[in-house]
């Protein structure tokens, strides 16, 4: 069975793939996707065949679900993702499994021995419409990001709008935020939890250690080594760099795409 991923978290695809392999070691992973626009290129070439798809629902460039307004997918899909159970039943199908991560492989197992059972029952007109109803399920599931930061002051609490903070940034283990009107304080989160946290439409991490806000960018200049370079609407004294690996998807995301 030939299958391909599409995960931006590079430790979760390495483990995805390696369970893979142990539940049967003639599954081959072809291709590794971490992008809507990558995915959809890939996908849009009638002549990559595949058999199965493992998709998670964010992106380094937005969510999964925008490849299927941009492309046809007839092939069985198993979604991975970090939602909570209660809401992963809102779209819960029999033709399409997930993984809740962390993947384990007893649900790996259960998943694909499940995908086995129906793989007879898998046209492409049940797949499309089971992906018209994930999509719609996703669509209020989307109105949840998180719009509040609560943050500790001494012995005060204070909470602060997602769309005040300019930047999220990592230093060491620990992450802060920039605030439009210049403070900054630490906020008891991951980079990685932030992602799944935060609008895609409105932030988007560039690098390991930064989230930035698209309405605090002031421009964007070439960098060395065919990179980029954000720069704010306020000092701020870390040079931001987009990685190498995000430039072509940062720019979509820039302009308004996926």
């Amino acid at each position: 069975m030939n299958v391909v991923i599409i995960e931006d978290e590079v430790l979760a695809a390495d483990k995805l793939e390696r369970l893979l392999h142990k539940y049967d070691p003639k599954i081959k992973v072809i291709d590794r996707f971490d992008s809507v626009t990558d995915s959809t290129i890939w996908l849009g070439n009638p002549a990559n065949k595949v058999d199965l798809i493992f998709l998670d629902i964010h992106l380094v460039d937005g969510l999964s679900f925008e490849i299927f307004n941009r492309v046809q997918v007839q092939t069985p899909i198993i979604f991975t993702t970090a939602y909570n159970e209660y809401a992963l039943n809102a779209f819960k199908l029999n033709s399409i499994d997930y993984l809740l991560k962390p993947v384990t492989f007893d649900h790996l197992y259960t998943s694909l021995k499940k995908l086995e059972n129906f793989r007879e029952s898998l046209s492409g007109a049940g797949q499309m419409k089971n992906l018209e109803e994930l999509s719609n399920a996703l669509a209020t599931i989307q109105k949840n990001y998180k719009t509040r930061f609560m943050v500790k002051i001494g012995e005060k609490l204070r909470s602060f709008k997602a769309e005040d903070i300019t930047v999220f940034y990592a230093d060491g283990r620990d992450v802060f935020i920039l605030l439009k009107e210049g403070n900054r304080y630490i906020i008891d989160y991951k980079m990685e939890e932030l992602q799944d946290l935060l609008n895609p439409e409105q932030f988007y991490r560039i690098s390991r250690s930064f989230i930035v806000n698209i309405n605090s960018i002031n421009g964007v200049s070439v960098h060395s080594n065919s990179r980029l370079k954000v720069d704010l609407s306020q000092e701020f004294e870390r040079e931001l760099i987009v990685s190498r690996e995000k430039v072509g998807s940062f720019k979509d995301w820039f302009n308004g795409i996926g």
